[in-house]
């Protein structure tokens, strides 16, 4: 008959000071963007937050060189090349149009200056004498450059060059801009290299007696933008990796093929605050925390804590959070004895449109009582019920 006596017990769990469906939220906001091309993604967790055409081939233009960077960036991580190190301009660099940093031919300029004139002022010469100085040639470099894009996942892109000059071959998507993005901030973090990924957030930067903007729109104004990079041809439209962090959320947005400068401008600003309103990161439970608790059956402690192994964080919509339930399903009472860590609950998430479950693990050991303790425990339960066979015998 004891078995009669246990019960599926199923909680539905509070977050903060109310109850995940909320039902004043507001309704869903519907994101639409000019650009013929866009893939934005919670750096954290990978979550795709938009994307349009997002895996179509398209050019990269001047958003190529994040390629160049990331290469020169992984040299200095290795150890090979320091920013202190210096590389001599070519003809070929010198006598390179479109964007340029306006070296001199057969000067000796720093990687920092150069890694700067790629970063703030797009300088094609300075793409070009980074990749002769890491691999002797352009087209060596290119081919370090594919090695990398397959490396990180880049499925559909193919590298001719290290500005991304125009070349039939040369195309990408905007998928795997924010795969290499999202790689060369989390490759290099600020705490570890403080001279490197910050470079992509400076204003203005003035060579050889030219000083240039940045031509990333974000930098200007727009909160916690810290990078990435702009592109133009005439094929391409006008692009933007951008990408910002607000309250420890960051964000990876790529635009692309859009008509104008002001509209890329007004385009990324508005997308990247637009993305932070709608979409927040919640922190719901971190490692080890108690997401509920149950009664134990004949242990020497009347409970134990189920606890969750991994932080439960989720970038949510607001659509999403308002449709958000969770509930926790155990056999209850538990039976003693029990280890740490033993499986004993599953937590169940139900969201809009998928759903997931999550086993919730006892906090501590619990033992059983002796041999008489149960049995007098057993009678109790028997005769007054769920709280006598959960007490500890005294």
């Amino acid at each position: 008959m004891l078995h009669r006596l246990f019960q599926m017990t199923t909680m539905s769990v509070l977050i903060g000071a109310s109850c995940v469906a909320i039902s004043n939220c507001a309704g869903a906001t519907e994101i639409t963007t000019p650009a013929e091309y866009a893939y934005i993604t919670d750096f954290d967790t990978g979550k795709v937050l938009f994307q349009k055409n997002a895996e179509m081939q398209m050019k990269p233009a001047s958003m190529a060189k994040i390629m160049t960077v990331f290469i020169a960036f992984e040299r200095i991580r290795e150890g090979g090349l320091s920013l202190n190190d210096k590389f001599q301009v070519s003809e070929k660099a010198w006598r390179k149009g479109g964007s340029r940093s306006f070296l001199e031919v057969g000067s000796m300029v720093t990687v920092n200056d150069l890694l700067h004139g790629i970063v703030v002022q797009s300088g094609n010469d300075a793409a070009i004498v980074i990749a002769e100085g890491i691999s002797g040639t352009e087209e060596s470099f290119a081919e370090e450059m594919n090695f990398w894009a397959q490396k990180l996942g880049m499925e559909n892109t193919v590298f001719r060059n290290s500005t991304g000059w125009p070349d039939p071959e040369l195309t990408t998507t905007a998928k795997d801009l924010n795969i290499l993005s999202s790689a060369l901030i989390s490759r290099f973090p600020i705490d570890e290299y403080p001279d490197l990924y910050p470079m992509f957030k400076k204003k203005r930067f003035e060579y050889n007696g030219i000083d240039q903007p940045n031509r990333n729109p974000l930098v200007y104004g727009t909160v916690g933008a810290d990078g990435l990079k702009t592109g133009h041809t005439k094929e391409s439209g006008y692009g933007v990796v951008g990408s910002a962090i607000r309250d420890e959320q960051r964000v990876v947005m790529v635009l692309n093929g859009m008509t104008s400068m002001k509209q890329r401008s007004a385009e990324s600003r508005r997308l990247m605050d637009l993305t932070f309103r709608e979409f927040k990161k919640y922190r719901f439970f971190e490692a080890n925390e108690t997401v509920d608790v149950a009664n134990v059956w004949l242990g020497k402690v009347p409970n134990v804590d189920l606890v969750i192994a991994q932080p439960l964080h989720r970038v949510l919509s607001r659509d999403e959070r308002r449709h958000l339930k969770m509930s926790v399903n155990w056999i209850d009472p538990v039976s003693a004895p029990i280890i740490k860590g033993q499986k004993l609950a599953v937590l169940t998430i139900e969201g809009k449109s998928n759903s997931e479950k999550i086993d919730l693990l006892a906090a501590n050991d619990v033992d059983e009582l002796g041999v008489f303790e149960r049995l007098g425990a057993a009678l109790k339960y028997l005769i007054f019920g769920a709280d006598a066979g959960t007490v500890v015998a005294n």
